[in-house]
C-alpha cells in the first residue's frame, strides 16, 4: 500500500503542475486580449475599478478630443497663432483629465455623471453651459470639447462625462475654465439673481465683505461728486449691479449682463462677440442661408431673384462722386441695391389696427426713429402700393413705444398682455389676408425702437424682418434677417437738424466726453475710473442746461471722441448724436450690432472698446495715430447723411437707409 502511494504522488504532482501551467497561459492570453481596453480580472476583485474603467475611457476620449479641437481651428482660423493657442488649450485639457484620473482614484467614491456640453466657437474660446441637477440642485458642469460638425453651427456629439464634484469643491474646474479662455467672463446679475463671491473678502462671520464703489468714488473725488450721481451709484450698488467690478477689471475679464441659466442643446456662444466676429457671422449667414420658398408663386418672386442677381454681379464702382467707398463693406453692391430699391420696391401697409398702438407715430424722444419711419412711409407715394399682390414687403404699422405706454401695467414686470395684443392683431391679419401664409411672414417687417421689442416679437413674429434699436446678438438678433435700427433722440421735431455739425479739430481740446444717467452697469464703471481723474477725459453724470456754461451739445462739438456706453440695453442714442456733432463715436457695448451693419464699414469711422477695457480707455484712444484719427473724423462727416431725418425724405438719408436695409434682407431671403 505504501509503495502504491509513493507511485501515485509523483503522478498527481505532474497533473497539478500541468493544470496550473495551462491556467496561467489562459490568464496571460486573456490579459493580452483585454489590455487595450480595461483590466477585466482586476475589476472582478477590486472595489475601485468601476471608477478606473470610466476614467480610462475618459482619458482615451480626451486624446481624441485634442485632435478634434486642433482640427476645428485649423479649418476655421487663418491665424497661425490661433492654431498654436488651441493646441496649448487642448494640452491643458488633457492634463486636467489626467489629474482628475489620479485624484478620483484616490477618493474611493463612485459618482454617476451627466453633463451638458461645451461648445467651440470660431474665436478660439471654449465656453461651458451649466444645467441644474434634478436631485441636488447643484449645477452640472462639463469640460470636454465636442466633435466638430460639418457646418460648425450644428449640434455636436455629447461624448462627455461630468467631472466629480470633489473637483468642483477643490476649484480645479474653475482653473480649467479660466485656462481655456483668453479672457474670462464676469456676470453682473440683477438683484433677483444670487451673485458670486469671487474676489470678495470674508468677514469673521462668514459674510462677504465688498468694497463700496460709491465710498471709493467719494474718497477719490471728495466733495466734487454730484449728489445725483452718488444716489444713482448707491442705487446700482444696492441692486447688485456693481458687485465684483474691481475684480472684473483687474482680472482683465469681460463684463456681461447675467443671463438666465437655461438648459440648451445648442452650442454655447462666446460671452462677448467682437465687431470682427460679427462680420464673420454676417458672411456665414449669407453663405449658409437657403432661399425662402413661398407656398405659391407670385410675380414679385421673379423680381426679387432678378434683383439678387443684379446685386451679386454689380459692376465695380470707381470714384463715385456721392458715395465714399471706405465707408461701405461693398460700395458697388450697395449702390446697385439702392438703385433697384428706388426703381422696383413696393410696400403694402395694413390699414387694420387701432390707435394709439397702430398708425400713431411718436415723433419726439429717444424712440422717435420708429415714429418718423412710420409717418414718412405712410405718406410716401413712391414706395407704397395699395395692391398687395404687387408688394415685395408688408409693413406691420405698430409703435412699440405706444404699445408699452398704453398696455403695460406699472410694476407688473410682465409683458404677456402686450404680446397677447400683438398676437391677436396678427391672428386677425392671417385670417383676413393670405399674404402672411404665403411666406410664413418672411416678407413682413416691423420697425421698433423700444427695449422690449425683441422679446415681444421673437416668438409670434419669428420669421419677420425686424428693424430693432435693441440689436443685441445675445437677445436673438439674427444677421440673416434682422436690421439694426439707429436710435435717434429727437428733441425738436419741427427742426430736425438743429445744432447739426461740430467744431473744427483745432477747437476740439478734449480727448473724450461722456455725460448721462446711471442706467445699467457700464456707465457707473466709467465714472468710477474716469470721473474727475483726468483733464483730457470730460466724464460726468447728468449735465444741466445752464446758460453760459458748457452743456451736453457743446461738449460733444468740442471733443475728439464721444463715448457711447450701453444703458440698460446695448443700444444708445449717443451713437447717432456723436455722428450728428461730427465726433468720432467710441462704442462701449458688448454684443451690440451697429446700425446698417450689412452695408456700413463701422470700423472705418468708429472705435469699439470692450467693456472690460474701460480702465485702459485713455491709452486706447491715445494709441490711435493722429493720421488715422483725421481719416476717421472725416469719414464721420461723410457718413452723417445716412443718419439724418428730414421732414421730406432725401436720397440716402436715414429713412431711405432703413428701408434699404429691410429691402436688402428681403432680397437675400
Amino acid at each position: 500500500m505504501g509503495k502504491q502511494f509513493r507511485v501515485l504522488c509523483p503522478m498527481d504532482t505532474r497533473k497539478l503542475l500541468l493544470i496550473m501551467g495551462v491556467s496561467f497561459a489562459v490568464v496571460l492570453v486573456a490579459q493580452y486580449v483585454e489590455l487595450p481596453y480595461v483590466n477585466f480580472f482586476s475589476s472582478l476583485f477590486s472595489s475601485t475599478t468601476t471608477k478606473g474603467s470610466v476614467l480610462a475611457g475618459v482619458s482615451s476620449f480626451s486624446s481624441e478630443m485634442v485632435v478634434n479641437t486642433t482640427l476645428i481651428f485649423d479649418l476655421n482660423s487663418t491665424d497661425a497663432n490661433a492654431a498654436h493657442e488651441t493646441t496649448a488649450n487642448s494640452t491643458e485639457i488633457t492634463n486636467l483629465v489626467n489629474r482628475t484620473d489620479n485624484e478620483v482614484n484616490s477618493t474611493g467614491k463612485d459618482k454617476n455623471s451627466s453633463a451638458d456640453f461645451v461648445g467651440v466657437s470660431d474665436n478660439s474660446r471654449i465656453h461651458n453651459e451649466s444645467a441644474s441637477d434634478k436631485n441636488g440642485g447643484e449645477p452640472q458642469r462639463a469640460f470636454f470639447v465636442n466633435n466638430f460638425t460639418k457646418d460648425n453651427n450644428s449640434s455636436v456629439d455629447k461624448h462627455m462625462a461630468e467631472p466629480p464634484r470633489e473637483e468642483e469643491k477643490s476649484g480645479l474646474l474653475q482653473n480649467f475654465n479660466s485656462s481655456t479662455q483668453n479672457i474670462s467672463s464676469v456676470n453682473f446679475e440683477p438683484e433677483d439673481v444670487k451673485s458670486s463671491d469671487n474676489g470678495s473678502k470674508t468677514q469673521k462671520g462668514g459674510e462677504p465683505q465688498r468694497s463700496s464703489l460709491v465710498d471709493n468714488l467719494m474718497k477719490d473725488n471728495k466733495s466734487t461728486v454730484d449728489k445725483h450721481i452718488v444716489e444713482s451709484l448707491r442705487e446700482a450698488e444696492k441692486s447688485g449691479l456693481l458687485q465684483n467690478v474691481d475684480s472684473a477689471m483687474h482680472n482683465n475679464s469681460s463684463v456681461s449682463r447675467g443671463p438666465e441659466v437655461k438648459k440648451s442643446s445648442e452650442v454655447s456662444t462666446p460671452a462677448v462677440i467682437s465687431i470682427y466676429e460679427m462680420n464673420n457671422l454676417l458672411l456665414q449667414s449669407r453663405a449658409s442661408q437657403l432661399l425662402m420658398r413661398p407656398r405659391w408663386s407670385s410675380a414679385v418672386d421673379q423680381e426679387l431673384l432678378y434683383a439678387k442677381s443684379q446685386i451679386e454681379n454689380a459692376p465695380i464702382l470707381k470714384n463715385d462722386p456721392r458715395l465714399y467707398a471706405p465707408l461701405y463693406k461693398n460700395v458697388s453692391m450697395f449702390k446697385r441695391s439702392y438703385e433697384l430699391m428706388e426703381q422696383r420696391l413696393k410696400v403694402y401697409i395694413y390699414r387694420e389696427g387701432s390707435r394709439p398702438v397702430f398708425h400713431q407715430p411718436v415723433l419726439k424722444g429717444i424712440y422717435a426713429s420708429e415714429g418718423w419711419f412710420m409717418r414718412l412711409l405712410e405718406s410716401n407715394k413712391h414706395f407704397v402700393t395699395r395692391n398687395p399682390k404687387k408688394a415685395h414687403l408688408f409693413y406691420l404699422p405698430f409703435s412699440s413705444r405706444m404699445l408699452e405706454e398704453t398696455l403695460y401695467v406699472p410694476n407688473s414686470h410682465s409683458h404677456k398682455n402686450l404680446i397677447a395684443y400683438l398676437k391677436n392683431y396678427l391672428d386677425m391679419i392671417v385670417t383676413k389676408y393670405p399674404f402672411w401664409n404665403r411666406t410664413g411672414g418672411a416678407d413682413h417687417f416691423l420697425v421698433a425702437c423700444h427695449d422690449w421689442a425683441p422679446s415681444e416679437t421673437k416668438n409670434i413674429m419669428v420669421n419677420c424682418i425686424r428693424a430693432l434699436c435693441n440689436a443685441d446678438v445675445k437677445e436673438g438678433f439674427r444677421f440673416e434677417k434682422d436690421v439694426s435700427l439707429p436710435e435717434t433722440y429727437v428733441r425738436t421735431p419741427k427742426n430736425l437738424l438743429r445744432d447739426l455739425g461740430g467744431k473744427p479739430l483745432s477747437k476740439r481740446p478734449f480727448l473724450a466726453f461722456y455725460a448721462g444717467s446711471m442706467h445699467g452697469y457700464v456707465r457707473p464703471i466709467i465714472l468710477k475710473y474716469w470721473l474727475n481723474k483726468d483733464s483730457d477725459m470730460k466724464i460726468f453724470g447728468r449735465l444741466g442746461n445752464s446758460k453760459g456754461k458748457m452743456n451736453y451739445v457743446r461738449y460733444m462739438q468740442s471733443s475728439k471722441y464721444c463715448l457711447c456706453p450701453k444703458g440698460y440695453e446695448v443700444n444708445s442714442p449717443r451713437v447717432v448724436e456723436a455722428i450728428f456733432f461730427e465726433c468720432v463715436p467710441v462704442i462701449i457695448s458688448d454684443n451690440f450690432v451697429p446700425p446698417f451693419f450689412e452695408v456700413l464699414n463701422w470700423e472705418s469711422f468708429a472705435v469699439f472698446v470692450l467693456e472690460k477695457d474701460i480702465p485702459n480707455l485713455k491709452n486706447i484712444l491715445l494709441s490711435i495715430p493722429r493720421k488715422k484719427y483725421l481719416h476717421m473724423q472725416m469719414r464721420v462727416k461723410k457718413v452723417q447723411e445716412h443718419f439724418l431725418w428730414h421732414a421730406n425724405p432725401v436720397q440716402y438719408d436715414v429713412f431711405h437707409m432703413i428701408l434699404h436695409s429691410i429691402w436688402y434682407k428681403r432680397v437675400f431671403r
